[in-house]
């Protein structure tokens, strides 16, 4: 101050009388009582390779992993809709790891094939929004009376019915509980982050792997269009979720006879067996 108004004195004692109050100000005031300290990112952040991803790639990446993971083919029966069609975009772009992607003509044909694909042994799942999930319910309760492993990803907007495509809100959770007659309840997953979204997309598919059953994962159109340092994960992290199919007769009648019985439990899991038809 003295340097800039060095002709001027009178005004640089003025401007330095005005820092000074400030300074004192800000250093005695108690409006301030809650600071925040940003750590450096070495300290903030585990040891590895990161990349800035948003939540529909990471998401994407997720499945793709999950499919890999589960030495299975993922597929995707899909309708477009804001903010989901992201995920049917990017998972077109990987045939070379196994994925097959589907646009159907409306949501209904989307989810039908998905459950479908998962009845011939392929990790079906169905991306969509609020509206979508309105008219996929008939559906997903056909895959939790099948017990079929399904994947039904909801990237959620506001409002109701057609609602708002390019507005967030977190408002299907109870969609998703209650959004289907009668009893069939389903496991709901959702991520906290963008990066999240990658983990959640593994533990949605370890969950219906392992039980079953259709599994909801809610994001949002914050995490799905937002983006954060992702940490690039080792192969060897990632979970083991490869499933063994039925091969044959898993029950042995009073006569002796061998059959299969599509429903008998498992006792560890209380799953079904996961048979391939024409095996």
């Amino acid at each position: 101050l003295k340097a800039k108004f060095a002709k001027k004195p009178e005004i640089a004692a003025a401007n330095i009388a005005a820092f000074r109050a400030g300074w004192n100000f800000g250093e005695t005031t108690e409006d301030f009582a809650v600071s925040y300290e940003v750590a450096p990112a070495t300290s903030a952040f585990p040891f590895g390779t990161y990349r800035n991803i948003s939540g529909n790639l990471a998401l994407s990446y997720g499945l793709i992993a999950a499919g890999q993971q589960a030495d299975l083919p993922v597929y995707l029966g899909s309708y477009p809709i804001t903010p989901a069609s992201d995920i049917l975009h990017e998972l077109s772009r990987h045939k070379n790891f196994g994925v097959r992607t589907f646009q159907a003509e409306d949501e209904i044909a989307g989810i039908g094939a998905a459950l479908g694909a998962a009845f011939g042994g392929s990790l079906g799942v169905t991306t969509t929004s609020g509206p979508g999930v309105a008219l996929k319910s008939e559906a997903i309760g056909l895959a939790v009376s099948m017990e079929l492993p399904l994947l039904v990803i909801d990237i959620q907007r506001g409002g109701p019915s057609t609602g708002l495509p390019t507005k967030t809100e977190q408002a299907d959770l109870l969609q998703a509980m209650f959004g289907r007659n009668g009893e069939a309840p389903v496991p709901i997953v959702a991520p906290r982050t963008p990066a999240d979204c990658f983990d959640a997309a593994l533990e949605a598919a370890r969950i219906a792997l392992t039980y079953r059953t259709p599994v909801f994962l809610l994001s949002d159109g914050y995490l799905a269009n937002g983006s954060e340092p992702w940490r690039i994960p080792d192969v060897d992290e990632l979970p083991d979720l490869r499933v063994q199919f039925a091969q044959g007769p898993n029950h042995t009648l009073d006569d002796g006879t061998e059959v299969f019985w599509p429903y008998k439990r498992d006792p560890h899991t209380l799953a079904r067996p996961w048979a391939i038809p024409g095996t």
